[in-house]
């Protein structure tokens, strides 16, 4: 008989409700069941979710719903990652408090997280510019700065004059702040930092143990640590206007010196400062570098510039020979001492940089078997290993054999009174300055005292709150200008004191955020015993975006709260995945400078002739298809998640993100894909309410024989490869075989609608059906209760545990036997294991390859080795 048709905006929130109301996904610390802890990387309050949003959740929602049929106690908690700059540009801008705009955003976007109907423990929500949070933040600052990882010490950074405020390296533009636009200045500020270099080896060498992370993410994370083996290297300077008698260089190929053809400076050397002062010219292109940005896209996409000091140095290995010192733009103060000698033929940038300047270009290294007569270097230079050549003693030899010759050579010489050179491990990691110049942060918790100088707040006196009463009417830190709010007495002497104004890094909140979770009513920072029950997060869902700072800060503010007796773990995300992006199509009109994107919403699809059309739906006006990108306001190729699930549920949605490609990779959005997906929905529930009349009554049990084992064999080999796929996180092969199942179920469940099955029949397709609607469940939480109701079970399937398989249904009859043919392997033969060996010979002689080989010829023997291999021998 005919059904309604699923109807998702009456089921989905009566089934949220009736989760709530059971508190069916709040987590017991108690429970003495195994843990598994699911988290995905917390929201910034913007204010709507976006579909990135539907898919990580919807990721980590299928994770813990999965875990948690399975039998585990599971932490699946949500948060807000809710202090930054853009709550402070929204109270200039609308004249509101950053506060009320956070919160009213949290509000509006905790309930559509809530309409997606995710399994999370909203009893441990938190945001992190909630007092009750930060205040522990506070304590672990008083912490970190009595063990010796918190310091503060003068630090050049990048200062917009117009926003009044500190910007990362990767918010310089052309040397313009990325808000303002302002030139961008240098100004040496005294900055709070921690002492992540402190943790440099163990963080590098750890990552090892991260077996459950993407090798992409552990080599980024490595090179970011970027350890290096090297030297360090004095110059003797032989000739300019220069005070210093000498200019120290760190390099990872010293077995390159012979190669060296200049010196490059950063524009804060002691010895370009020195130059400045004397030589105009020197001084604005020194002003020039400081104004430029200094990340390494900046540093690596800029044309490389340079300026001659006049100063000289002599060559460490042939003291005759005398190179030019430049300052250069591509060198910073930051990375090793501040100078690098340049060797041209062996790396691309200094091959640049001489070319521009006409300096030399000195083949010292060529591929092993190349030859030195006629090795060159045109525009692109050799930086591989290889043989060296034009390098004197160091002829013919390898470059691992140069570099050791020349470390031995200048740890043996001496200028002045010590080596000339030394082996040095280098580390490209700095420690972390937290210091930013605003208002909408975690207020950093010491007290400046004239007299005792610069005192941590007492742990009684926390916490350190932000005051309410201030003004966003000009640029800066309000904080600065508060007429009481830094005004304190000093903790020591009692004199008249001033609060530190300047607040934390937003790393830093969600560099323990995690670790919170786990007890977020504790009246101290963590309770250990909780805390290390629970972690490390057995699986950590978010963007590749984060994949260097905030994991890297996470590792290390994790050991730092080990080292203060807060954890007893080192690593805080045991498994790690990276999801890729939603993306849609792009649509616009006009052209150039005049070009309009025009929303999805506003358009529609016409296929003609094989071709694709838009429209505009106001005036039929056609406008152009474009390219394929990640969602962004700017491009209007955005899809509402509200829209979705109005329209089609949130499961339609779920579904969708999680079938259409491999997780790690970008999903495109597509209005037939929704409605694939939603069709899905329909299907299913068709095919199992109709089948309901005539299964309520019937207990599942799956058939060991007859017309009815092909559908148990079929349904329980797919919830033996579901339950893979879910382990490995392949969401979209486990959609695939769900609608295989579906598929191959039609049919019988249309049987027993029409009450043509017996009772074992029934009683099979009963259990298949069921087992369709757990393995759905994750991805379809609201459909599967729906279905799970229908068939007139009791309880919520939420709280209903994980089928079994039958091992005895699952045994693949077939077995793959290699072939070889004189010894070597010329095929595969899948035959079944009943098979005898007249049978197996002659499938294996009407194998294609098989045939191929042989060529006519007859075999002079065929040998089988049950169940192992097939030998033929011609």
């Amino acid at each position: 008989m005919a059904t309604e048709r699923y109807n998702p905006r009456d089921a989905e929130p009566r089934w949220q409700q009736k989760w709530n109301e059971e508190k069916v996904f709040e987590t017991d610390n108690s429970d003495p069941r195994e843990k598994y802890y699911v988290l995905e990387m917390f929201p910034y309050p913007s204010g709507r979710i976006h579909m990135g949003h539907v898919r990580n959740y919807a990721m980590g929602d299928v994770v813990a719903r999965y875990k948690r049929a399975r039998g585990y106690n599971v932490l699946h908690p949500m948060g807000w990652d809710a202090f930054g700059m853009p709550a402070e540009n929204a109270a200039m801008e609308r004249g509101v408090h950053p506060a009320a705009w956070t919160y009213q955003n949290i509000a509006s976007m905790k309930s559509q997280l809530k309409a997606m109907g995710l399994s999370l423990d909203w009893s441990r929500e938190f945001a992190t510019c909630d007092v009750a949070y930060y205040q522990h933040q506070q304590h672990l600052f008083v912490d970190f700065l009595e063990k010796g990882l918190v310091y503060r010490k003068q630090s050049k950074v990048n200062w917009d004059p117009v926003d009044n405020t500190v910007l990362a390296n990767e918010q310089v533009i052309d040397g313009r702040g990325w808000r303002s636009g302002a030139l961008v200045e240098q100004r040496e500020l005294t900055q709070w930092f921690f002492k992540i270099t402190d943790f440099s080896e163990d963080l590098l060498e750890a990552l090892d143990t991260l077996d459950q992370w993407p090798e992409k993410v552990r080599l980024m994370q490595k090179n970011w640590i970027g350890r290096s083996e090297g030297m360090t290297v004095r110059w003797e300077i032989a000739g300019g206007a220069s005070s210093e008698t000498e200019v120290t260089v760190y390099t990872t190929r010293p077995d390159t010196l012979f190669g060296a053809s200049f010196l490059a400076i950063a524009a804060d050397h002691p010895l370009a400062k020195e130059a400045s002062a004397k030589n105009p010219a020197i001084e604005a292109f020194c002003d020039e570098c400081r104004r430029a940005g200094t990340s390494l896209a900046a540093l690596e996409t800029a044309e490389k510039k340079g300026i001659d000091t006049g100063i000289r140095v002599k060559h460490p290995l042939d003291p005759s020979w005398e190179l030019p010192v430049y300052v250069a733009n591509f060198v910073l103060m930051d990375y090793g001492t501040g100078a690098i000698f340049g060797c041209p033929s062996g790396d691309q940038r200094d091959l640049d940089f001489a070319r521009k300047y006409d300096l030399p270009v000195i083949p010292v290294v060529m591929p092993k078997g190349g030859d030195a007569a006629s090795f060159t270097v045109g525009d692109t230079a050799y930086d591989g290993d290889g043989v060296m050549i034009n390098s004197h003693f160091l002829d013919g030899k390898t470059t691992e054999e140069a570099f050791k010759i020349v470390a031995d050579r200048l740890a043996g010489t001496t200028l002045g009174n010590t080596p000339q050179g030394e082996r040095k491990v280098n580390f490209r990691l700095r420690d972390w300055g937290i210091s930013r110049q605003r208002y909408w942060g975690c207020p950093i918790p010491v007290i400046h005292c004239d007299d005792c100088g610069v005192i941590p707040v007492p742990k009684k006196d926390l916490p350190v709150k932000l005051p309410e009463d201030v003004t966003f009417d000009q640029p800066g830190n309000p904080l600065d200008r508060h007429p009481t709010w830094r005004n304190v007495a000093c903790p020591h002497c009692g004199k008249d004191a001033r609060r530190e104004t300047d607040t934390m890094d937003t790393f830093v909140d969600s560099s323990w955020y995690f670790t919170r979770f786990t007890a977020p009513w504790e009246t101290k920072p963590t309770d250990e015993q909780a805390a290390n029950r629970w972690l490390p997060v057995d699986q950590y869902i978010g963007g590749i975006e984060h994949a260097i700072l905030h994991l890297l800060y996470s590792r290390f503010f994790t050991r730092a709260m080990r080292e203060t007796g807060h954890v007893d773990v080192k690593e805080p995300f045991k498994g790690l995945f990276t999801q890729g992006m939603v993306v849609h199509e792009t649509y616009s009109r006009g052209a150039g400078m005049s070009r309009e994107w025009v929303a999805p919403a506003d358009i529609r699809i016409e296929d003609a002739d094989g071709k694709r059309r838009a429209y505009l739906l106001s005036n039929n006006e056609e406008i152009a298809i474009g390219s394929i990108e990640k969602m962004s306001k700017s491009k209007k190729n955005v899809v509402d998640p509200d829209d979705i699930i109005a329209s089609y549920g949130a499961d339609t949605a779920r579904f969708f993100v999680l079938s259409d490609s491999p997780p790690e990779r970008d999903v495109i959005w597509s209005e037939a894909g929704v409605e694939g997906a939603h069709r899905f929905t329909q299907r299913l529930w068709r095919l199992i309410s109709e089948a309901a009349e005539n299964l309520k009554d019937v207990s599942a049990s799956p058939a060991k024989d007859g017309e009815a084992l092909a559908i148990s064999q079929l349904a329980h080999k797919t919830l033996k490869a579901v339950e893979n796929d879910y382990d490995k996180l392949w969401f979209n092969k486990a959609v695939a075989r769900i609608y295989e199942l579906v598929n191959a179920l039609a049919a019988p469940l249309t049987k027993v609608a029409a009450g043509q099955a017996d009772a074992a029949y029934r009683a099979a397709v009963r259990d298949a059906a069921q087992i369709l609607i757990q393995l759905v469940a994750p991805m379809t939480p609201h459909l599967a209760e729906e279905c799970w109701a229908v068939l007139g079970n009791s309880g919520l399937l939420a709280q209903t545990s994980w089928p079994r398989f039958e091992d005895s249904l699952v045994v693949e009859n077939d077995m793959v036997l290699p072939v070889q043919i004189n010894g070597k392997k010329r095929a595969e033969l899948t035959i079944s294991r009943d098979a005898d060996q007249n049978a197996i010979i002659e499938a294996t002689l009407a194998l294609d390859d098989v045939k191929r080989v042989l060529d006519g010829q007859a075999p002079k023997k065929i040998i089988v080795v049950p169940q192992r291999i097939v030998n033929i021998v011609v």
